[in-house]
């Protein structure tokens, strides 16, 4: 028994230690807060819960600066430096507790995993962005400017290392390295200019299709290369042991990049035109391979001793431009790239900022003298380049505070310098002091130098219409004849000779099919000859000559836009606008025109921000002295050109406030004639197919839904076109035009005279009341009527009729007391008479309307339009605008 004791009682002893053993070794809690966990707390096994609370209080933290910043037109880069700033040792790191539960020094690693890998990327974006063949076709002024951008605030950054190297290099966190290798670095990083952010603050300040924005985008090109290629060479010679070491990473590194140039990309080409991807766009494998090179290109450098954006930025270097492929990767990567990645990236800067180093005389004076060194030598340096290629002064200077910004590649590099342990904190805050300064001062600066009014007067000026001095225009002693000239085409007694047309996706079935009337009567066919025929043929070629000289055609400029927004890849577009106008199909569709009617027809592509559409128009139309200006109405009623259009969309088309705001604009700019087409089933329109089989939707009734939603086009070529004359010059306007539209063999005209007959006056029915309402976007006057002109005007029309045209146009007038309600009335029974042509129209002038109907609400187009609109005419409405 005393035997048993013991046995038992050490199995019971070894049974509860291994029981206590095993449950010491237990899976841990997976129930996360559910089993009172704190997800703030890092968890080496678990760190992505921590990550996105760090990311989410990251993102929510710029997001929210950058919109009071918006309003000063800042970049969200300084917004997303701040924030850094605020939530880092400088604001928020003073609550007790802050920095241990969200940024714990354990978690930073992974932080600055994922940030440094979209640094790669956007270095990656970076060299793709540059185009090499933008700074070619403007080397001379580039070189110039961006070498004198440079060699100064290099010099200058010489002379203050020397300070800053006495006063800061012993600090904590630095390595003791030579006073030649510092130097380098600080005078690099006080002549980078920061490319990406340039780019942002054109668009946003609308400069980048001027003088001024192309000498700055030039120059930045080169600026950036050769500053990266320096910061490289700074980087090896830190990162080496000895000068022979340093030299060995130099000369792989340029042998690498040999090798990307001579045997990478030829192959990297190759694989692009065997998938078509320069064509039809990269493909998700294509994309991969890039983003392959990207990565391997980084991973060489970094082992090599060089930082590994070096290679990222090479990598994007040598992606072809042709085809639109390298915006066309920049669209699939940059969202991910510029949303996510960048502003944690920035934000560690931030974190690594402490201004309260910022805590003594000495140190203050290094903060205002690296500001004013960085900004003023940039400034000088560029203006004075500028000026030396034939810029006036205050172009010069507004070159000269672009040139000065410095942005997130200036924190790149300051990055780069800390990691290196090249800068201490303290040192690295006072760069980043300057590249906040610098970078926010660049909007207001260039705005007050360079304001939009003072460029029209600049260009003005320099085409020779203005004098300097007086803002006069030099064309003010015209002759007589001259001034004759000006007012006959102001009568509208000239024909519509040449046209700038909008050309706009959603509207190019319609508007090419009346574009096409403007030809008037297609020339005779000549039957065409064999080549040994022809030479035996004495009268063929005088054939063809007449063919074509029978008269003049109508010259026709179509103008395709495409919206600049803030992203890298719409920002891309602008220096590749010459291939859009050479491959755009919308803009090739429409050259066909010329091929077909008698008309010379050219285009281009112009790449602006959408707020300049209008603006963009009116020049354009000025540039090519164009007699009219031809403006669809969106068929959907927004600025972009979708192509999902639904029929709640079309049908409320006309209440777009923004579009209407784009043609008041540009009604209210515009210096020629101007008309508004408004597709209401012209040629070229969808129509719904008839339904074979009338059924309820069932499971035997697939096909006739599917019937149900074929469409159709218009058969017919033939239109009729209702014009009422109500008087003015908007009136004669559109007289001129509908006889110039009815000079085309397969178009019939009606134009009317309606005159007001008030009957109270006791006075004859030809009698007409005294004054009328002239309405305008701004306001409404009553002015005298001109009935004498309008009547002489009107008559010398019917009279001066030519006998082709007697047959397919009636002229004719009408005295009434409500003029706008009866020419309604008539266009109501004389309009969709022949449901197989193709597509009728109202032609009105834009502002003149009789008193009687100035009750009614007015919009952009008029209130004679409006009211012809709401009448439910089936008829496209034509609103012309003589020029001011």
């Amino acid at each position: 028994m005393a035997t048993i004791t013991p046995t038992i009682t050490d199995l019971v002893t070894k049974t509860g230690a291994s029981a206590s053993a095993s449950s010491t070794m237990r899976a841990a809690a997976q129930g996360g807060i559910l089993d009172g966990g704190n997800p703030s707390q890092y968890n080496a096994s678990n760190p992505i819960v921590l990550f996105i609370i760090q990311a989410g209080i990251i993102l929510i933290f710029c997001r929210l600066l950058h919109y009071p910043l918006a309003l000063l037109r800042q970049p969200r880069v300084i917004a997303e430096v701040l924030g850094g700033i605020l939530l880092g040792p400088s604001v928020m790191g003073r609550i007790p507790g802050f920095t241990n539960a969200i940024f714990p020094t354990p978690a930073m690693p992974g932080l600055s995993l994922v940030a440094n890998l979209g640094l790669i990327l956007f270095l990656f974006l970076v060299g793709l962005e540059v185009d090499l063949r933008y700074f070619v076709s403007n080397w001379k002024v580039a070189v110039s400017v961006g070498a004198a951008g440079m060699a100064l605030p290099f010099g200058l950054g010489c002379a203050i290392a020397r300070g800053l190297y006495n006063d800061f290099q012993d600090e904590p966190g630095t390595v003791p390295i030579e006073f030649g290798t510092y130097m380098l670095f600080i005078a690099v990083a006080m002549s980078f200019t920061a490319f990406p952010v340039l780019c942002r603050i054109l668009t946003e300040l609308k400069l980048l299709s001027t003088p001024v924005g192309v000498i700055v985008l030039s120059a930045g090109v080169g600026n950036d290369v050769v500053g990266w290629i320096l910061l490289a060479l700074c980087v090896a010679l830190v990162n080496a042991g000895n000068g022979l070491t340093a030299l060995w990473v130099l000369l792989t590194c340029l042998g690498y990049v040999l090798f990307l140039v001579f045997a990478v990309r030829p192959v990297f080409m190759r694989v692009l035109r065997r998938t078509r991807s320069l064509q039809d766009g990269p493909s998700q494998s294509v994309v991969a391979l890039t983003l392959l090179i990207a990565l391997a290109s980084a991973f060489f450098t970094g082992v090599i001793g060089v930082h590994p954006i070096f290679g990222a930025f090479l990598a994007g270097l040598i992606c072809p431009h042709e085809g639109g492929f390298a915006i066309k990767v920049t669209e699939k990567v940059e969202d991910l790239v510029g949303a996510l990645f960048l502003p944690l990236y920035f934000a560690l800067s931030g974190l690594s900022t402490n201004l309260g180093l910022l805590d003594n005389g000495i140190t203050w004076a290094y903060v205002v003298g690296v500001i004013a060194i960085a900004f003023v030598s940039k400034f000088a340096g560029g203006m004075l380049a500028a000026k030396a290629n034939g810029l006036v002064w205050q172009e010069s200077a507004t070159i000269g505070v672009l040139m000065s910004c410095k942005g997130l590649v200036e924190l790149i590099v300051l990055n780069i310098g800390l990691q290196a342990k090249i800068l201490s904190t303290r040192t690295f805050t006072i760069f980043v002091v300057m590249a906040i300064v610098t970078t926010f001062a660049t909007t207001p600066l260039t705005a007050w130098l360079y304001p939009p009014w003072y460029q029209r007067k600049l260009e003005a000026w320099k085409r020779g219409e203005i004098d300097w001095e007086t803002g006069a225009p030099i064309g003010d002693g015209a002759s007589e004849a001259d001034t004759d000239s000006v007012r006959a085409r102001e009568q509208g007694g000239d024909k519509i000779r040449s046209v700038v047309v909008y050309l706009r996706l959603d509207n190019m079935p319609t508007l090419l099919a009346f574009v096409s009337l403007l030809g008037g009567k297609p020339s005779d066919i000549v039957e065409k000859k064999h080549p040994i025929r022809e030479k035996e043929s004495t009268d063929y070629d005088a054939l063809q000559m007449m063919s074509f000289n029978k008269r003049s055609p109508v010259q026709v400029h179509g103008v395709r836009l495409v919206e600049v927004t803030n992203r890298t890849s719409t920002v891309m577009e602008v220096s590749e606008a010459d291939e859009y106008s050479l491959f755009d199909p919308v803009l090739n569709a429409f050259k066909v025109l010329g091929q077909l009617y008698n008309l010379a027809v050219s285009g281009e592509v112009a790449v602006v921000p959408a707020v300049l559409f209008a603006d963009t128009l009116v020049s354009k139309a000025e540039e090519e002295s164009s007699d009219l200006l031809l403006l669809p109405w969106s068929e959907t009623g927004s600025m972009s050109e979708s192509q999902t259009i639904t029929t709640e969309s079309v049908r409320n088309k006309l209440a777009s406030d923004t579009y209407s705001a784009f043609i008041a604009q540009a009604l209210e700019t515009a210096k020629c004639h101007v008309a508004v087409f408004i597709n209401r089933g012209f040629t070229g329109s969808l129509k719904q197919k008839p339904s074979t089989m009338d059924r309820k939707m069932s499971t035997l009734s697939v096909r006739s839904q599917r019937d149900r939603v074929t469409t159709v086009t218009n058969t017919g070529r033939s239109h009729h076109i209702f014009m009422p004359f109500f008087g003015g010059a908007d009136g004669r306007l559109a007289v001129r035009l509908a006889l110039q539209l009815a000079e085309h063999p397969e178009v019939t005209t009606t134009i009317v005279h309606y005159r007001h007959r008030n009957d109270s006056i006791g006075s004859d029915p030809g009698s007409v009341v005294a004054e009328q309402i002239i309405v305008t976007p701004n306001k409404a006057q009553t002015l005298p009527m001109q009935h004498d002109d309008d009547a002489a005007f009107f008559a010398s029309i019917q009279r001066s009729l030519p006998a082709e045209l007697e047959s397919r146009v009636v002229i004719d007038s009408s005295a009434t007391a409500a003029p706008l309600s009866h020419a309604i009335a008539s266009a109501r029974g004389e309009l969709s008479q022949d449901p197989k042509n193709g597509g009728d129209l109202v032609l009105l002038g834009r502002y003149t309307v009789l008193a009687s109907n100035a009750a009614t609400g007015k919009g952009c187009l008029g209130v004679a339009t409006d009211m012809v609109l709401e009448s439910g005419i089936k008829a496209s409405v034509l609103v012309v605008q003589a020029r001011s």
